[in-house]
């Protein structure tokens, strides 16, 4: 899992640089993404260490939950663009909307990871 983290948290990196580098504003806002993908990247660095891999796993969990309620007012925003509203900034929808897909996915790559983790646990302490 934490190769996936790391991965996930580059995917966001490169959707805040294309929010950014594609809006019209150069707003800094537009790298939100970019920092929680750091972010994420730093905890799947540190989950690199058999010590540190269970904290800094939901560590990034808390992280992508924290995506997930941030960016879901921009997926609402998203769905209005995609019915053919006028938005104010549609470039920042979409980039909000591809992080909430994101962050929602592996936050539930992350319940599934601990839930087997958890299994684990519980068979080797049964059999022991």
């Amino acid at each position: 899992m934490p190769i996936v983290t790391i991965v996930v948290g580059s995917v966001l990196v490169s959707l805040g640089i294309i929010g950014y580098v594609f809006s019209d504003s150069h707003s800094l806002t537009a790298l939100i993404p970019a920092a929680f993908g750091l972010l994420l990247e730093i905890c799947g660095a540190l989950a690199m260490r058999p010590q540190l891999k269970k904290h800094a796993m939901h560590g990034a969990s808390v992280i992508a939950l924290l995506g997930v309620l941030g960016s879901v007012m921009g997926t609402v925003t998203f769905v209005k663009l995609i019915a053919g509203a006028d938005v104010a900034r549609p470039m920042a929808a979409k980039v909000q909307a591809a992080m909430f897909v994101t962050c929602l996915v592996f936050l539930g790559l992350c319940v599934r990871s601990f839930q087997a983790a958890r299994a684990q646990r519980l068979a080797t302490a049964a059999s022991a």
